[in-house]
């Protein structure tokens, strides 16, 4: 758990999964329950160095592990920069994707081993974990084919189904070891509905 006064929400799920529509939408109505501000980001990305990295890993294939690395060395100058200063600020921190991405795309998906992964989170992050997780969750074909239909695609966005059955399986293995913090969106729905999900993911009432 967080020891900053602010609150760290993360948006997960597979590419095509609706994510980017659905942040600013998540964005207002956090600022409608709170006086706090709302800070959304990105990873990897988030700062000028982090972005830098973001474009040489979307689009330079690597070893999955170098890889790995370029992903926690952004979410390092991420952290230092953005997050945890607008935590201590007692600012919300909305951002699209954090190390559950990197446990379903580069342990699920690519096969890096998970203590790899688990070593450099302790380094990176310490004891910092989001508040709340939404994950939008969707079955690989549909999430293909919405990637598709937005081109051009980047080198993730170019994998193939087996790819994304691992990263999804992942994901939700991930949310069924913390239900607490995991919210699941039935991403396949209306816009309408998956923004009546989130409306009942962010009730701080909602409990599973």
């Amino acid at each position: 758990m967080n020891k900053s006064a602010g609150r760290f929400i993360t948006l997960e799920g597979v590419d095509g999964a609706g994510k980017s529509t659905h942040i600013e939408f998540i964005a207002g109505r956090l600022r409608a329950q709170s006086a706090a501000a709302v800070v959304v980001t990105r990873e990897p990305g988030g700062t000028q160095v982090g972005e830098r990295l973001r474009e040489l890993v979307l689009a330079e294939s690597m070893h999955p592990e170098t890889e790995t690395l370029a992903i926690f060395a952004a979410r390092a100058e991420h952290l230092l920069q953005v997050v945890r200063p607008a935590l201590r600020a007692g600012s919300t921190v909305l951002c699209d994707r954090f190390t559950d991405a990197t446990r379903a795309y580069q342990c699920g998906g690519r096969g890096v081993a998970e203590s790899f992964v688990d070593a450099l989170a302790r380094l990176t992050q310490g004891d910092l974990q989001p508040d709340l997780t939404l994950l939008f969750d969707l079955d690989a074909t549909v999430a293909q084919q919405r990637v598709e239909a937005r081109r051009p695609t980047d080198r993730f966005e170019q994998e193939g189904r087996d790819f994304f059955d691992r990263v999804r399986a992942r994901y939700l293995e991930q949310a069924r070891r913390e239900p607490d913090r995991f919210r699941i969106l039935d991403a396949a729905g209306s816009v309408a509905d998956v923004q009546a999900a989130i409306v009942h993911a962010l009730d701080p009432q909602t409990r599973r």
